[in-house]
């Protein structure tokens, strides 16, 4: 489908469901093919944008609401435009049709047609033969018959319920749209059914070229009036959505009946076994899931106490190797302060010697002065004794009467005069014991 474009003339919008914003608008396409000239100069190419731009020249008085190029040939473009109202077509069709363009750089002309866009929608017709030449079909069972309707292309958004805070849409606000053709039987939005996707292989989330997520859904009617009048409204129509703020936006759907037999009650009825069945295996699945995430989850916490266990081994025996190291740093620091303790001890002792035979040295030394001095002493002693003895020789000698022999006499002053001494302290001294020399070897 294509993307929505905005619209500025509302007209001829036709109500669908005012309090969802949902109105019909008619559908104002035409079709453009410009006829190219036969290219007689290699490379040399003709301008897609030059020629649309020709186009929307040639309507001077209104403007495309959208022109796009839905086919190029080296023979041919076609172009699809649209306009605002349904009133314009005829007088865009009457300024392009049978027209010429003229390109700059070619000789040659460009001849226009123009007509009014062929609508691809079912007729009365249609599914009144379909339904009457299907073999597998029953017109007496809701949903063999012509009473379903297949919408495609819907935006999400439209169809979703206000103030829920989510874009996708409602199977409630679906039936309030479309119920204002008949009674509606039954509905069906496959995108809101997640076992759908799995059970259809079918992708029913779909996005339009605006980049809106866009929908398909069922509509079930209960009388063939119902749906009659719904596939009229529709035929040659496009939704258009028109906000609170009173600006439209419209998008082309596509329409169809339903030939499937999507909504009859063996569909739905096979629809429920193979949900049943999906949601069996999926209980099934989410139970192995829950298993495998336990036996996972089990595993993980048997690893992780395998690590934990390995880690506290490890650890155990980092601080074991960190122990023997701290010990035998402990060891080694308590040999080498006992080293250095009985070093010390030794110079201490060795101190303690050298100071007592300093001190052994000291005394030696004191007593040897010591006994020098009592030496000193005793012969001084000595001395003042033996002066006494002589002095008090001299004065007894001097008392006594002098010689009467001569030669005695000079025998006596000869003797006294070689020893320099008296007779009686020659005398004396005789006597007198000669002093012991002093021995230094011990005390006094």
């Amino acid at each position: 489908m294509a993307a929505a474009t905005i619209v500025h003339d509302t007209s001829e919008a036709v109500e669908l469901c005012a309090p969802c914003g949902l109105y019909l608008k008619p559908i104002t396409k035409m079709t453009i093919s410009v006829a190219l000239p036969q290219l007689k100069q290699p490379g040399k190419s003709i301008s897609n944008w030059e020629v649309m731009e020709r186009l929307k020249g040639m309507v001077q008085t209104h403007q495309f609401s959208t022109l796009r190029i839905s086919k190029s040939t080296m023979d041919f473009i076609r172009f699809e435009g649209e306009v605002e109202n349904k009133s314009l077509v005829k007088s865009f069709l009457a300024c392009l049709d049978g027209k010429t363009i003229k390109l700059s750089g070619f000789s040659d002309i460009l001849k226009v047609r123009a007509a009014e866009y062929k609508i691809d929608f079912p007729t009365r017709h249609d599914w009144d033969s379909f339904f009457r030449d299907a073999k597998d079909m029953n017109e007496t069972l809701p949903g063999e018959r012509p009473d379903t309707i297949h919408l495609e292309g819907l935006p999400c958004k439209w169809f979703a319920a206000k103030d829920s805070g989510s874009e996708k849409p409602s199977e409630e606000v679906l039936i309030k749209v479309f119920k204002n053709f008949g009674e509606i039987r039954n509905v069906d939005i496959p995108m809101l059914d997640p076992y759908r996707e799995e059970m259809t292989g079918r992708n029913f989330h779909t996005f339009s070229f605006g980049g809106h997520l866009n929908f398909e859904a069922y509509v079930q009617y209960r009388e063939y009036a119902g749906f009659i009048k719904a596939m009229n409204a529709l035929r040659g129509m496009k939704l258009m959505y028109k906000g609170e703020d009173g600006k439209a936006v419209a998008c082309n759907i596509k329409v169809s009946f339903d030939s499937t037999k999507h909504l009859s009650d063996a569909s739905i009825k096979k629809r429920q076994l193979e949900r049943q069945k999906l949601q069996e295996l999926e209980k099934q699945r989410e139970e192995q899931k829950r298993k495998e995430k336990e036996a996972e989850e089990k595993q993980k916490e048997e690893e992780r106490k395998q690590r934990e266990l390995e880690e506290y081994e490890r650890e155990r025996k980092r601080e074991e190797k960190l122990r023997k190291r701290e010990q035998k740093q402990k060891d080694r620091e308590v040999r080498r302060n006992k080293k250095q303790l009985e070093k010390l001890q030794a110079e201490e002792q060795k101190k303690l010697q050298e100071k007592i035979k300093l001190e052994e040295r000291k005394l030696l030394l004191a007593q040897r002065n010591l006994q020098s001095i009592r030496l000193i002493a005793e012969l001084l002693s000595r001395a003042k004794v033996t002066s006494i003895f002589i002095s008090e020789a001299n004065e007894k000698r001097s008392r006594t009467k002098p010689f009467t022999d001569l030669r005695g006499s000079g025998e006596r002053c000869s003797l006294t005069n070689r020893f320099n001494t008296s007779p009686d302290l020659v005398c004396y001294s005789r006597h007198i014991k000669e002093p012991q020399r002093p021995s230094f070897g011990f005390a006094l």
